[in-house]
């Protein structure tokens, strides 16, 4: 009867353990300031039975592909446009799951002090992805530098510019190597997370910025099969949370705005 009793008990706290162990969710982020904002939020998903675990990218492409290939549950570091773009170039059918901040996209140099100064003929760097692209030179038109034939073609590229007056040349890269040429270039249009990680303070060092009204919010995103599950819910729950809301005015200075 002891051994049963013993038994009983053993299998009780076997079973409390993997109840209080829940679901493991594996999230892919960019580091700035995506995946400080996941870190934030481990320990109340914790509480909630969810295990976050975080994978950190550097770069745009594998966090999508890897969440479509199931290697990953969803990923945190993009907005609509892009995904859109990404979903029709690549055939995959990842979808949003929660608006969580806007990061206000910028340009940057350390050649003039402001866009007035930039001489004809000055380089300006871009980023080479369709969404990115557009976003920074929809910015540059609003700025007045140049016109594009579609001042609201969000997948625009230097193809796109119907007047370039001071005969602004482009260099296309990808957006993680932006801020690497910032000393090269006489503008160099860069995302805010890359512009955190290289120590910019988007707030005071960009020449141009979008507005608060800046329709690229960042998302969580994840796939048509998962994204409606209890952990990714919870996850999404956390996201958007007055913690979050908090930690993102606290921290970011303006850099980064909440979008919820």
């Amino acid at each position: 009867m002891k051994k049963v009793l013993l038994f009983t008990a053993l299998a009780a706290a076997l079973t409390a353990g993997l109840a209080q162990a829940g679901e493991k969710l594996v999230v892919a982020a960019t580091p700035v300031p995506h995946a400080e904002i996941l870190e934030l939020i481990k320990p109340t998903l914790a509480k909630e039975g969810v295990d976050l675990e975080i994978k950190v990218f550097t770069d745009y492409v594998q966090p999508n592909v890897q969440v479509d290939q199931k290697r990953l549950d969803a990923n945190y570091f993009q907005t609509l446009p892009y995904l859109k773009s990404f979903n029709e170039g690549k055939g995959t059918n990842l979808v949003t799951v929660i608006g969580v901040h806007v990061e206000p996209f910028g340009g940057y140099s350390k050649k003039v002090k402001s866009l007035a100064e930039l001489k004809d003929g000055a380089t300006i760097a871009i980023p080479n992805e369709g969404s990115n692209s557009g976003r920074a030179l929809i910015l540059l038109q609003k700025a007045g530098l140049i016109e594009l034939k579609d001042p609201k073609n969000a997948l625009a590229t230097p193809k796109d510019i119907a007047k370039n007056p001071h005969n602004f040349k482009f260099k296309e890269l990808e957006s993680a190597m932006l801020p690497r040429v910032l000393d090269q270039v006489d503008l160099d249009m860069i995302n805010t997370n890359y512009a955190l990680e290289a120590g910019l303070n988007p707030a005071k060092d960009a020449l141009v910025i979008e507005g608060a009204d800046s329709p690229y919010v960042n998302f969580l995103v994840a796939r048509p099969d998962n994204k409606d599950s209890a952990a990714i819910q919870k996850l999404a729950k956390a996201l958007t949370s007055p913690e979050v809301k908090a930690f993102i005015e606290k921290k970011y200075s303006g850099a980064v705005l909440p979008a919820f």
